[in-house]
């Protein structure tokens, strides 16, 4: 994209500021169950206002460099094994938006993928929830392996522009995220944690409620109890994207923030509603 280009896209009037969402989406079952964690996922959805695109950072796009998706019509994604035959039935077929995957690879000299991907489980079993028309546009933007979390901090802060262009910024994970340490018999048990699960959220919320970002970006720093509830981080960069990108003078509203499982925890933050 050219810098005409680029300057046509973001020029022109600001509109209002668009909201902030991190999404813990659990399971993928979430996208076809009716239990507390959806239906507070449709609260939201009715609360927002109608965005002229959605960005969807999520954990489960992992690639060298940060890539946008740049389809027409981005593919649902099935990326998960083992579950009843009508969850891949399910299709989410909102279209792309090749002009934001533009706009944001030259906002954080990234790239476009016009191919590869589409939009995974992260995106679609969330958004199929907010907007279940599938009626606004869609990009989903990768996770850079090589980037530390304060190096993607610093490349969220980029995007900051595009919240007053009417687009829609989702994160995607879950906050506590071992699914190692999983107690599978107890996978419904909703406010079943760990002792250091249970220690590693208030540490997190302690932190986001104050707005810490730097220590959230440093969350290795923070002792076994948060390491255990991140062993791998790409479960807790969308909620560091989202965060970076949040206003002083915005509100900050939890939701959804239970255990499951003994080693999850289905925390979401709406931010500037």
């Amino acid at each position: 994209m050219t810098a005409q280009e680029l300057d046509g896209w973001l020029g022109g009037v600001r509109t209002q500021r668009m909201p902030l969402l991190f999404l813990g989406h659990g399971s993928p079952m979430n996208a076809i169950e009716d239990n507390h964690f959806t239906r507070e996922f449709r609260k939201y959805g009715q609360a927002l206002p109608k965005p002229r695109a959605i960005l969807c950072i999520s954990a489960h796009w992992e690639t060298r460099g940060t890539l946008f998706t740049a389809m027409q019509q981005p593919r649902t994604i099935h990326d998960f094994g083992g579950f009843p035959e009508r969850l891949y039935k399910v299709q989410y077929p909102a279209p792309g938006l090749p002009e934001l995957a533009a706009t944001g690879a030259a906002l954080t000299q990234g790239d476009i993928d016009t191919e590869h991907w589409g939009l995974d489980h992260g995106a679609w079993s969330v958004l199929i929830h907010l907007y279940p028309n599938a009626d606004v546009p869609v990009v989903q933007m990768s996770l850079d392996r090589a980037r530390t979390p304060s190096e993607h901090v610093a490349l969220a802060k980029q995007l900051s522009d595009l919240r007053y262009r009417g687009v829609l910024i989702v994160g995607s994970g879950n906050m506590v995220h071992n699914l190692g340490r999983v107690a599978w018999n107890r996978l419904n048990e909703v406010g079943y944690a760990y002792d250091w699960a249970a220690e590693a959220r208030e540490l997190l919320m302690d932190r986001i409620r104050d707005g810490r970002l730097d220590e959230l970006a440093k969350y290795s720093t923070l002792g076994s109890a948060v390491q255990q509830a991140i062993p791998t981080p790409e479960h807790y960069l969308p909620l560091l994207y989202t965060l970076a990108l949040r206003d002083s003078d915005e509100d900050l509203d939890v939701f959804n923030d239970y255990a499951l499982a003994g080693s999850l925890t289905m925390t979401s933050v709406a931010m500037g509603l």
